[in-house]
C-alpha cells in the first residue's frame, strides 16, 4: 500500500499526511518551511497543520514569535488512533440492536479483502474445530488466526503445499496451484470460493446444514485422496 493512502486510512488527509511525512524527515518546520518544501499552497499548509495537531498527529513547538511544528512518533499515533477506535468499538457494540447472526441462506462476499476479513473472522471466532484448505499465499493470510486456535486447543486441520507449514496442527500436503480457498468451522459454516480476481473475487458463506455436510465430505476426501497418494 502506498504510504500516503495509508496515513489517510489513520483518519488524514492527504494533504495532512503529506505534512505528516515531512515533520517526520525534517524533525520541526514552520508552516512557511512546510508549504516550501512540499509544494503545499500555504493557506492549506496551514490548514493542514491545523489538522494534525487536532488528530494527534503533531505537536505545537512556540519559539518566541515563531510557531513551529513537530511531529508525533508514528508509533505513538498509530496506538493511539487504534486505540480510540476500540473504544469507539464498544460503544457503538453497546448501542446498536442484536439480530440473529446466523445465516440462513447463501451469502455471497465480494472483493479480496472483504473475504479475508470474513476467513480471519470465521476462525477467530471458532470454538473447536477448523478445517482449511488453499495454497500457500491463501494459508499465509490466515496463519495468525490459525496459529491463535491451534494455541487455543482448536483442532485445526490444513490442506495445502508442501511450503505451507503451522506447528500444532494436521497438515496434509498437496498441489495446489489455484488461489481456491475452502473452510468449514465447528462444521457449522462454510465459506467457499477463491481470490483470483483480487477486487473482483467472490465468495459464498452459509450455515445451511447440506452445505457444510457437502463440503465436509469432499475435503474428508481430498485428504483420503492424499494418504493413497503418499503410500
Amino acid at each position: 500500500m502506498d504510504l500516503i493512502e495509508g496515513l489517510t486510512k489513520f483518519n488524514l488527509t492527504k494533504q495532512e499526511a503529506t505534512l505528516y511525512v515531512q515533520l517526520l524527515r525534517a524533525g520541526t518546520l514552520t508552516g512557511y518551511e512546510a508549504a516550501k518544501q512540499t509544494g503545499i499552497s500555504r493557506s492549506n499548509t496551514y490548514t493542514a497543520l491545523a489538522g494534525l495537531v487536532e488528530k494527534g498527529a503533531a505537536y505545537v513547538l512556540e519559539e518566541g514569535k515563531v510557531t513551529r511544528y513537530t511531529p508525533v512518533e508514528p508509533e505513538e499515533f498509530c496506538a493511539n488512533k487504534i486505540r480510540r477506535l476500540g473504544e469507539i468499538k464498544q460503544d457503538i457494540l453497546q448501542q446498536l440492536p442484536t439480530y440473529n447472526t446466523t445465516a440462513d441462506g447463501y451469502i455471497t462476499i465480494k472483493g479480496e479483502q472483504e473475504i479475508v476479513d470474513k476467513l480471519r473472522n470465521t476462525v477467530a471466532q471458532a470454538k473447536e474445530r477448523i478445517y482449511v484448505s488453499g495454497n500457500s499465499r491463501v494459508l499465509e493470510l490466515l496463519r495468525e488466526e490459525l496459529s491463535q486456535a491451534v494455541a487455543k486447543g482448536l483442532k485445526v486441520v490444513v490442506i495445502g503445499e508442501k511450503s505451507f507449514h503451522l506447528q500444532g496442527a494436521i497438515c496434509y500436503s498437496t498441489s495446489k496451484q489455484t488461489e481456491q480457498i475452502r473452510l468449514i468451522a465447528d462444521s457449522r459454516t462454510v465459506l467457499t470460493g477463491d481470490l483470483e480476481d483480487a477486487k473482483d473475487s467472490s465468495c459464498l458463506y452459509s450455515c445451511k446444514r447440506n452445505l457444510v455436510d457437502l463440503f465436509k465430505e469432499a475435503l474428508k476426501n481430498e485428504i483420503e485422496l492424499i494418504k493413497l497418494t503418499e503410500r
